[in-house]
């Protein structure tokens, strides 16, 4: 068989063919063992929710939405198929993700690293996937909680450039915010996954009781993650709009020293056009102290306003 299909069984017993990015003879090979249809990678896309958990042929479908890339800022959405049928998993996924590395590594260890069910093989590639959405939503925490005191803890005295730190702060929010987004999705996804499998009833199917506490833990994890992302997100978005307000505030004191400095320069204006006219009879043209006088007028008008506004707290 082609290398992106790894088996895992116990005795002649098969309990895992893992299907990644496979070929068409792959498909076929699973398919005519099982006599079941594999989706195509088009219908695993399909948001409908009888599109992704569905009972056909003896067999449950579950699909889900995967991340993949959450080592760096921008996760990849890939569905990923759960197929259950005579005790034994199939998995159709077009990603290798951490999870199914690690779920690999614990089966290949032997026997006891797992019971040697498909269900609960299934179950373990969950338990996987929430860890590590649990990893992923604490360093989220811990790099809003760095934007959060970029922030309010700024110590940059010029306004352009605090202005410019604060674009680049919302850039990295909207980063973020798109990033709990996918999270957020993925854990939607997860749940309604292992809500379908606990409900979902066939003939001679009896659940344990390790495998009823495995479903109650995977529920609760995922309940508890998907409360943590919504906190995070409302973090993202109270930074968002404090970050908004900042450079509202940053804006508006420079329209405030425009406009304190037109109001400033007004008065010499008024007193420099005054004394700019053609007139003939001025008697302060002829003064040999007019030329004095006038410049003095002009910073003595001038700087009236600025003390007053200077004493108002204005500057």
């Amino acid at each position: 068989m082609h290398d992106d299909v790894e088996t895992f069984d116990a005795g002649a017993q098969y309990i895992w063919f893992d299907l990644l990015s496979p070929i068409p003879t792959e498909t076929k090979y699973v398919e005519d063992k099982f006599s079941i249809a594999i989706p195509t990678r088009d219908e695993m896309e399909d948001i409908e929710l009888s599109a992704r958990l569905y009972q056909e042929d003896g067999a449950q479908f579950m699909t889900m939405t995967m991340l993949a890339g959450l080592e760096g800022d921008e996760p990849i959405r890939t569905p990923v198929t759960f197929i259950l049928k005579e005790n034994c998993l199939i998995t159709v996924r077009y990603a290798d993700t951490l999870p199914f590395r690690q779920s690999t590594s614990r089966l290949l260890k032997g026997p006891a690293a797992i019971s040697l069910a498909g269900e609960m093989a299934m179950l373990g590639i969950l338990e996987a996937v929430i860890d590590r959405t649990a990893d992923v939503l604490e360093r989220i925490g811990r790099e809003i909680d760095t934007i959060s005191r970029e922030v309010f803890r700024s110590k940059t005295s010029n306004a352009t450039k605090k202005t410019r730190n604060l674009q680049s702060v919302i850039e990295q929010i909207g980063q973020k915010g798109d990033f709990l987004t996918a999270v957020s999705e993925g854990l939607v996804s997860i749940s309604r996954l292992v809500a379908y499998h606990a409900a979902v009833e066939q003939p001679g199917r009896k659940m344990s009781k390790e495998t009823r506490q495995v479903i109650k833990l995977l529920q609760r994890d995922g309940a508890s993650l998907g409360d943590h992302a919504a906190f995070l997100s409302s973090k993202i978005n109270f930074l968002l709009d404090a970050t908004l307000g900042l450079i509202n505030l940053e804006q508006n004191q420079i329209i405030k020293i425009f406009s304190v400095a037109a109001v400033v320069f007004l008065p010499p204006t008024l007193v420099a056009s005054m004394y700019g006219m053609n007139f003939e009879v001025m008697p302060e043209l002829r003064w040999e102290y007019g030329y004095p006088f006038a410049i003095a007028m002009m910073i003595v008008s001038a700087a009236m306003p600025f003390l007053y506004f200077k004493r108002r707290g204005w500057l």
